[in-house]
This record gives structure tokens, C-alpha cells and sequence, in this order.
């Protein structure tokens, strides 16, 4: 779908669930400020029985990420209310577990297959053209998860 669909990410750490889950999410936006956000989400997300610090300063090294800054961040919290901010939104907007999605603005509790996901997108938007990643319609909603504006969101376009 090309420029046609934007993904949102919103940090909400089940630490009930995950004890290293807060930690993950702050390292994740620790990346962020060196442009590397998506990598180590990918990274956490398939390392995810392995989320402790040293595992996470481990993570950023094999990112190239300044792994000294990291250390520090991470050390003082520096991405904590960004985490917060995004776990409130989630609350805000009634969620309860991950994964959650919404399509434009609404929640959309079927199955996350994607197959399953883009015939609801496509459902709303029979407009949209089918995998062509160059197509650009600027009249196409994008996908986003609702949240307050003061923030911005980690986006994959």
C-alpha cells in the first residue's frame, strides 16, 4: 500500500507480566534519538526472552548505537515519560494487553493476520490501490492509533 498506510507504535509495557518490558521501551526510544527506533524494535520483539539490561546494552552495541549514551539514558531514565505519556494514551483509550490496533480511529478487535487486517482496511477504503508501493494518494486517511497531540508517535511509512 506503499505511502497509503502509516503504522503507529505506542509503547505499553506489561511489566506485570514482563519485569524488563519498561526498560525495553525506553531503550527502544533511547534508539530513537540516534535514528535507530524501528531496528531495536525488531530486535526486542525477537529477543524477547532476553530483555535484561545487559542484554539491552548488548542490543545497542550490535545496532552501532553509542552503547556509553544508552547506558546513561537508560541509567537515568531519560525516555520514562515518554513511556508513561504512551501507556496513558493506551489507558485513555481503553487498552488492555498488546497488541491493540485501531484503524483510523477506531479499535479493531478481529484477527491481526495481516491478511485479515487489510481486508478491514481495504473494507473502509475500497479506493486504495493494492501493493503498489509507489501509488500516492494524498486523499487516503492514514492509520493511526488516537493520542493526545502533544506527543508524536513512532510511525513506519
Amino acid at each position: 500500500m506503499g505511502d497509503q498506510l502509516s503504522v503507529t507504535f505506542r509503547h505499553f509495557p506489561l511489566s506485570q507480566v514482563h519485569p524488563h518490558a519498561w526498560h525495553a521501551a525506553e531503550v527502544a526510544e533511547a534508539a530513537a534519538s540516534q535514528g535507530k527506533f524501528w531496528e531495536m524494535h525488531d530486535t526486542l520483539f525477537a529477543r524477547q526472552d532476553a530483555l535484561d539490561d545487559a542484554d539491552l546494552l548488548k542490543y545497542a552495541a550490535e545496532l552501532s548505537l553509542d552503547s556509553d549514551r544508552v547506558s546513561r539514558e537508560l541509567a537515568g531514565h531519560e525516555y520514562a515519560r515518554r513511556v508513561e505519556e504512551d501507556q496513558q494514551s493506551g489507558l485513555d483509550s481503553r487498552v488492555s494487553g498488546t497488541p491493540t490496533f485501531y484503524i483510523d480511529g477506531t479499535r479493531y478487535d478481529g484477527s491481526v493476520a495481516l491478511r485479515h487486517m487489510l481486508a478491514a482496511i481495504r473494507q473502509l477504503h475500497p479506493d486504495l490501490e493494492p501493493g503498489d508501493a509507489t501509488v500516492t494518494n494524498p486523499r487516503i486517511p492514514r492509520v493511526r492509533w488516537p493520542r493526545a497531540q502533544r506527543t508524536v508517535a513512532r510511525r513506519r511509512d
